[in-house]
């Protein structure tokens, strides 16, 4: 049971970054989605590895906050780039309100996903390492 909701989480994860690369072939790309996409691509990656790992997590969208419990249970989490990380967070909820929209340009959006796909292969690695067979 436990391992297939670690799958439903990365098939969530992954539609995320299917929906991001299609978004950044569009001439007119919208850099706020993708950005959203990126930062929900990453909490479900690090939701499916503490799902693995038996530990529960509030609904919360703070990805350095979840990246501090992925740590607690896995030293080498802190070899990620936590400063890039944690600027996702932002992109979670504020970005999608009007009062706080910025109009992020289409390299800093390829950046997020760049730094969205390093998590996503970080994570696979994990999971393969615990006996999680995926892709």
């Amino acid at each position: 049971m436990k391992e297939e909701v670690v799958l439903r989480w990365l098939k969530k994860a992954e539609n995320d970054l299917k929906t991001v690369k299609h978004l950044l072939t569009l001439e007119d790309a919208p850099t706020d989605v993708i950005s959203f996409h990126c930062q929900q691509a990453v909490e479900k990656y690090f939701k499916a590895y503490l799902t693995l790992v038996d530990v529960r997590v509030k609904k919360i969208h703070d990805l350095e906050t979840i990246l501090a419990l992925c740590t607690e249970k896995d030293k080498k989490f802190e070899s990620l780039d936590k400063n890039r990380i944690s600027k996702l967070t932002f992109y979670a909820v504020e970005i999608r309100y009007p009062e706080e929209y910025i109009e992020l340009s289409i390299d800093e959006a390829r950046e997020l996903y760049e730094t969205a796909k390093e998590v996503k292969e970080f994570i696979v690695e994990k999971l393969k390492e615990k006996g999680l067979r995926w892709k």
